[in-house]
């Protein structure tokens, strides 16, 4: 089956076949038509079992207890793993789910009631600065809901953050120590707003996470069947995690979570098996009485809520909807040690003894689908191997495709990854893309293998580390160490092309280790890039807000236009720009805000950079404004070819 004659010919009419068959169902097929969904999804898993099999049957070496040998089947394991996941993740993808109907009958029916159920607001807090939690504390408040509490659960025990929520109408609740991190902050709240006649649903937010204005009014309607027992939104970010911001690509190319908030959790929703993400989610107060609160003993209380809800017969339903904005990981450290501890805590959770693998109550389906899970977190380490095979190659003569004909691979890997890379920027809507996917995985990938190697042998007993946020980033920081590994790979890989090239222009392999080292290089290239944070010199990001406004300078009102906004700062257009000085000290009046000093700080053309003054009245109808409904700032959507292109002026500027 796998040893036909090949020829260029041939390959060029497989892959133009492939290449013409996954454009046609691209462009005509819709990832909203389950049966598109399927066909697409099924041409791509046949490709990729055919190059399984040419894999297994073809390219494996004579098994010895020598390195090559090793190096060879335990490469073709962890592809073997990734490759389960890939094709796991296209049945899951078969499906999708949509709620939002439910949730608008579900609004209707709350707006129209006397009364409704009382909900808790808890917003668990550690060590983030006020400017950050008061976005939330605000907007929560602000909340269109008729009867709800907000509770600020302090972990880390401060009189100003009491004095503030004394201030704005936020019950405070603190503890004396911190034990079981996140999950104790959590029940301590339950236990303390239970004494005061706790409301049968609460609301779990983040401390950087501000509730959108309707999201009880979209979620409370939903616990109207009654095998829901959380409600979960998706995270939404309102600034560019490291990889976007680095690339200088947030306006084209999406946060890594992005396909699975918005594709992959709609589709384990349509199978039964969504999960709770930690933030933005309603649970039934009830339910954690009889699971004797948030789960503890894991790093990752959210995905375990879930998983004690499933044998009692409860399910976590996805509303796919933006209902909150939050920070996302902003510095590089802070963005590798969140994915770690999010592997760590998907191996604990199974390990436990009411888990998914070992607890009893669970259907075949839901152990699959954490099974799924866990095979995302334990295919990491295959990131690495592809990038030492070609550096094996060069330089101890180890090849990882130990007997495979170059034309062969063209015949069975090339349309595998052709379909495959197709099939996820059309399943996804352009939330995935070829290399900047890929950099996403290669940046963790080393921290998150040495926090599974190291699980194998002490998964229980870590701290909970809490992401850090808010910290000054308006100065360059170049991550020295990883920086080095990846330049160093650069050269590394590009001197043993080099060398190979110049020794034996025809030596076997060449050509496909050549194409290999290429991509690898790019790989490198953009990670090195990453890894050189750029200064972010707005501690406040700025959302899109086009409304007519006044601007005040020396006793003159000029008509205006914002173009965005933000807690300190706006940008107005007006012809009469060129007339008022820079600097200069004013007022900036809104509709919703009124009167806002504030200071001319730049102008160019028409437009002026305006730095806010606003007072705490001032600041936080600016929080309402921006924040309880806010405007998307950044993509959604990847724009691949503006991506790359962005990309290369990055590397080329340095």
């Amino acid at each position: 089956m796998f040893s036909f004659f090949l020829d260029y010919p041939i390959l060029v009419a497989i892959n133009g076949g492939v290449l013409v068959a996954v454009l046609g169902l691209g462009q005509l097929g819709s990832p909203q038509r389950r049966a598109d969904r399927i066909l697409f999804g099924a041409v791509t898993a046949v490709l990729l079992l055919a190059y399984l099999g040419w894999r297994a049957s073809q390219t494996l070496p004579e098994f010895r207890m020598d390195f090559a040998s090793l190096w060879g089947y335990l490469f073709f394991a962890f592809e073997t793993m990734t490759m389960a996941y890939t094709l796991f993740s296209i049945v899951v993808l078969s499906r999708t789910s949509d709620h939002s109907r439910a949730a608008d009958a579900g609004e209707a029916a709350l707006r129209r009631a006397r009364t409704v159920p009382r909900v808790d607001i808890f917003i668990a807090t550690y060590n983030e600065g006020l400017e950050i939690l008061e976005k939330t504390i605000v907007a929560a408040l602000a909340i269109d809901y008729p009867d709800f509490r907000v509770w600020v659960l302090d972990d880390t025990r401060r009189d100003w953050l009491k004095a503030f929520c004394a201030e704005v109408g936020a019950h405070y609740v603190t503890r004396a120590d911190n034990t079981h991190a996140k999950a104790g902050n959590l029940n301590n709240g339950l236990g303390v707003s239970a004494e005061a006649g706790g409301a049968p649903y609460i609301l779990v937010l983040d401390a950087d996470f501000a509730p959108h204005r309707n999201i009880l009014l979209r979620t409370i309607g939903l616990f109207s069947d009654p095998e829901v027992g959380v409600v979960q939104t998706p995270q939404f970010y309102y600034n560019a995690d490291p990889i976007q911001y680095n690339l200088r690509s947030q306006e084209c190319w999406v946060d890594e979570q992005r396909a699975f908030f918005d594709v992959m959790q709609p589709a384990k929703d349509a199978w039964g098996t969504a999960f709770c993400i930690g933030t933005s989610f309603v649970v039934r107060r009830d339910l954690l009485g009889r699971i004797g609160g948030f789960p503890t003993g894991t790093v990752t209380e959210d995905i375990h809520l879930t998983y004690r809800l499933l044998p009692l017969g409860y399910v976590t339903r996805w509303l796919n909807e933006r209902l909150s904005i939050g920070l996302s990981a902003e510095g590089l450290p802070e963005y590798i040690s969140q994915r770690s501890r999010w592997g760590l805590g998907t191996i604990q959770v199974a390990l436990t003894r009411d888990g998914p693998l070992r607890g009893r109550g669970y259907t075949w389906r839901q152990r699959l689908h954490y099974v799924h899970g866990l095979l995302h977190w334990l295919s990491r380490p295959f990131t690495l191997m592809l990038l030492a095979g070609p550096l094996l190659y060069w330089y101890f003569d180890v090849p990882t495709l130990s007997t495979a004909d170059p034309l062969q691979f063209l015949a069975y890997g090339a349309p595998a990854l052709i379909a495959y890379w197709a099939y996820s920027v059309w399943i996804t809507r352009c939330r995935a893309m070829p290399i900047f996917t890929e950099v996403t995985q290669i940046v963790a990938a080393l921290a998150v293998s040495v926090s599974l190697a190291s699980a194998l042998f002490k998964p229980f007993g870590r701290p909970f580390k809490v992401t850090n946020k808010g910290l000054d980033r308006s100065r360059l920081v170049i991550h020295g160490k990883l920086a080095a590994l990846y330049l160093g790979l650069m050269l590394v890989s590009a001197l043993g092309l080099a060398h190979a090239l110049a020794a034996d222009p025809d030596a076997p392999g060449l050509a496909f280790n050549t194409a290999w080292t290429a991509i690898a290089l790019t790989l490198y290239l953009a990670s090195m890039l990453v890894c050189v944070e750029l200064p972010r010199p707005r501690k406040e990001e700025r959302f899109p807000f086009a409304a007519r406004a006044l601007l005040r300078v020396g006793g003159v009102e000029y008509d205006v236009r914002t173009q965005n906004l933000s807690c300190n700062g706006a940008a107005v257009v007006t012809p009469a720009a060129a007339v008022l000085p820079v600097p200069a000290e004013g007022a900036l009046w809104l509709h919703q805000t009124g009167w806002i000093p504030c200071r001319i700080v730049r102008r160019q053309g028409t437009l002026l950079g305006v730095a806010l003054h606003a007072d705490r009245a001032a600041r936080h109808s600016l929080i309402r404004l921006l924040f309880s409904e806010p405007a998307l700032n950044i993509a959604t959507t990847g724009r691949p070819g503006l991506a790359i292109s962005r990309l290369l002026q990055r590397a080329l500027s340095g």
